[in-house]
């Protein structure tokens, strides 16, 4: 019994001590990450850029607004009858015809990757420093299927290019910052998680994306998301929300997918895609069942175009891809992203199932026919 109460008793005695020790981890485990957050954003922030995107307002927009401001029951709802806003010219009105986003310098000889989105239709686009400086975009090139664009700029001697990591390497889970202008913010930092790999959305037509928790917000579109090694991993590029605003739904498109499209439009003016000539489906239940194949097990053949490089490597319909150059394929759009990428003229190893069986053919790789 003494032995009991003893014990009790130092137990008593050493619990405040173990709780602080536990207190004390706790905090230098938080610090260490604070730590991380604090690197991984210096080293990327000095690469990102504020991309101001200007339109002139086109003649019949121009007398529309001329119109409106000019409506006495309009001007009636200023004081002294005077809207704000002086009378469009070609130039446009000042903020209306403006369009803010980011931007990540990807090579010190003046590349800067973006999205799209960000640049489209512009007759001009600023690029803005951190340090306030601004340069003009002498050349602009995008890429409307996948939302990418690149700005040339003339290289500075102060420019710093992001170091690019390897998008392939995130797992669900993994830490990540975004980084750029949300509402002309500068410079901001936001933290989050990746939330999810192989999304697709209607506004993207080629390439899937990764999800992710850290707040997205208008202006953040194509800045960096960064991991914890300072290395950029995605654009930022959509949010799903209902209100407009964030709401914990980011999509960011592969780093992996934007260096292919930043190289191929820098090389080419254009991105080439890869195709093999084939009209796909998802394997759904019902399919799988008429095929004698499990669920999601592949991408079905549902047409073999003739004289396509699928029709020359021998493709036949209801056969059902289920690797591609080495990579397992579950869905359509996983097929499309390791197809389209693979570099022309290259010999490519596919597996299909045909009545019950495992056969392999190899593709010669073509580039996607403008048109299509």
């Amino acid at each position: 019994m003494r032995r009991v109460i003893w014990l009790a008793i130092v137990a008593m005695l050493l619990a405040p001590v173990v709780g602080r020790a536990q207190h004390d981890s706790a905090i230098a485990a938080a610090k260490s990450l604070s730590a991380a957050f604090r690197k991984a954003a210096g080293n990327a922030t000095p690469a990102v850029v504020t991309i101001v995107a200007k339109m002139k307002l086109d003649e019949k927009r121009a007398q529309a607004m001329r119109d409106l401001l000019d409506d006495p029951r309009f001007r009636g709802l200023f004081p002294n009858g005077r809207p704000p806003l002086p009378l469009p010219d070609g130039e446009g009105i000042p903020g209306l015809n403006a369009h803010v986003g980011s931007g990540v310098v990807i090579s010190e000889s003046g590349i800067i990757l973006t999205n799209n989105h960000v640049v489209a239709d512009a007759d001009e686009v600023l690029v803005r420093f951190s340090n306030g400086a601004e340069v003009t975009a002498k050349e602009i090139k995008t890429d409307p299927s996948s939302d990418l664009a690149i700005l040339k700029i003339d290289p500075i001697d102060s420019l710093v290019a992001a170091p690019l990591g390897n998008s392939d390497l995130l797992e669900i889970g993994d830490w990540v910052i975004a980084i750029g202008s949300p509402f002309e913010l500068e410079a901001t930092v936001s933290a989050g998680i990746i939330s999810g790999k192989g999304r697709g959305i209607d506004k993207i037509r080629r390439g899937r994306l990764l999800q992710t928790d850290a707040a997205i917000n208008p202006g953040n579109s194509g800045g960096p998301l960064v991991n914890l090694d300072g290395e950029v991993v995605g654009i930022n590029t959509a949010i799903a929300t209902n209100s407009g605003g964030y709401q914990g739904i980011g999509f960011v498109i592969p780093i992996n997918r934007g260096k292919w499209v930043a190289r191929e439009l820098v090389e080419h003016g254009r991105v080439r895609r890869a195709y093999l000539g084939i009209q796909i489906g998802e394997l759904t239940a019902q399919a799988a069942r008429q095929l004698e194949l499990p669920a999601r097990a592949g991408v079905w053949v549902v047409r073999v175009v003739p004289d396509s490089p699928a029709g020359d490597a021998g493709l036949e319909e209801n056969d059902v891809i289920v690797e591609f150059a080495g990579v397992p394929v579950r869905s359509p759009g996983d097929l499309q992203d390791v197809v389209e990428r693979k570099e022309i003229g290259s010999r490519q190893e596919l597996v299909v199932m045909r009545g019950g069986e495992r056969i392999k053919r190899t593709v010669t790789m073509t580039a996607l026919p403008e048109q299509l």
